[in-house]
């Protein structure tokens, strides 16, 4: 059974300028209603209150869906603005490993790596071999995977170990946006703010009260 995928759309033909004699439609839902004529799936457009839109015109016979076209647009406009914000927030760390690294400074390496991830912010780990160690690609390869395995909370492989030369390379990427990671940052800078004023007001309330209490007994 055909079976629609949504996509994005570059300016379809909608409504009466759909110009075929039947159409295979598809409900606002995605439920597959099936071939139609053309003037029939305009009908019941109307009476929705949706749009008639092609969806897939080289199919046989053209894939149109009943939807609020303007809305649509407007929402992928918005997809498309929030895509292009994160993929310019987003940058690239280098984390360098030694194969032979012992179990202190690979906590301390995995903590960048943990902190870059949960920016929100992709990490290229490079493990540089030292003369035979070249000759032990399956070691760097471990290791690299002993990192992916605890840090896989954050940061999914979005590039597998590969090996180059003197040096074995592995790019992680963030498992939630830099955009989310920049809001929650900011929250908690406000909130941190937000408590330290009430710490200060507390204080000077509490310097006040002191101060008239002091006054008090002066009168007596």
């Amino acid at each position: 059974m055909w079976k629609w995928k949504e996509s994005p759309i570059s300016e379809p033909r909608i409504n009466d300028r759909i110009r075929v004699p039947e159409v295979r439609l598809v409900g606002p839902g995605g439920e597959q209603v099936g071939i139609v004529r053309v003037e029939n799936a305009l009908r019941l457009a109307e009476e929705a209150g949706l749009d008639l839109v092609e969806v897939a015109p080289d199919a046989k016979p053209p894939v149109a869906r009943l939807m609020d076209y303007g809305k649509y647009r407007y929402e992928a406009a918005q997809k498309a603005r929030d895509a292009r914000r994160n993929q310019a927030n987003t940058q690239l760390k280098e984390i360098r490993f030694r194969l032979k690294i012992d179990d202190h400074d690979f906590a301390v390496k995995k903590g960048h790596v943990e902190r870059f991830l949960g920016q929100g912010d992709k990490v290229k780990v490079m493990i540089m071999f030292r003369g035979r160690e070249q000759s032990r690609p399956e070691a760097g390869v471990r290791l690299l995977q002993r990192l992916a395995e605890e840090v896989s909370e954050l940061g999914t492989v979005e590039s597998m170990p590969r090996q180059d030369g003197r040096n074995m390379t592995m790019v992680l990427a963030p498992t939630r946006r830099k955009a989310d990671a920049v809001n929650e940052q900011r929250k908690r800078r406000e909130a941190e703010r937000a408590a330290r004023r009430g710490k200060q007001a507390e204080r000077s309330s509490r310097d006040q009260a002191r101060g008239a209490g002091s006054a008090e007994q002066q009168k007596d």
